[in-house]
């Protein structure tokens, strides 16, 4: 297996960002930088509690065009599915980020931060199932994963 583009300085940079950004957020606002718990946030408003939620979503959506504009990065290839499985991916995304109480940036990047036994558990299972649903897709079914 080959690795294409590896590139860990803007990697090791990335991580570092979201790192610092998640504990400012936890610190400053007394937050948890968890994107589906953030987005919820929107669907579901409380009073008050929206305008740090819009920006942090808007600044998600920004980075990327800044990023393009800034570095010139290539868009990542299409997955060549249709809007429909597309839509449906998604809403899977969604039903398990309620049904695991989070999602990986929550669990991952904040939960494993404050040393939370539920997040390391939620984060085991979502790697396994990545791997499985990889070894499925490459080797069983026969497509690219």
């Amino acid at each position: 297996m080959t690795i294409v583009n590896f590139t860990p300085g803007p990697a090791l940079a990335g991580g570092i960002l979201i790192g610092l950004a998640s504990v400012w957020l936890l610190l400053a606002h007394g937050r948890i930088a968890g994107i589906s718990g953030i987005f919820s946030g929107l669907l579901l408003p409380k009073a008050g509690d929206t305008t740090w939620r819009w920006a942090f979503v808007l600044g998600l959506i920004a980075a990327g065009f800044v990023d393009q504009a800034v570095f010139g990065s290539a868009a990542l290839p299409g997955s060549g599915l249709s809007i429909g499985w597309i839509v449906l991916a998604g809403l899977l995304v969604g039903f398990g980020t309620r049904m695991g109480a989070g999602c990986t940036s929550g669990h991952g990047v904040c939960g494993l931060g404050r040393l939370s036994v539920r997040s390391l558990v939620a984060v085991l299972l979502f790697l396994g199932t990545g791997m499985v649903t990889t070894f499925v897709m490459r080797h069983v079914i026969g497509g690219a994963a």
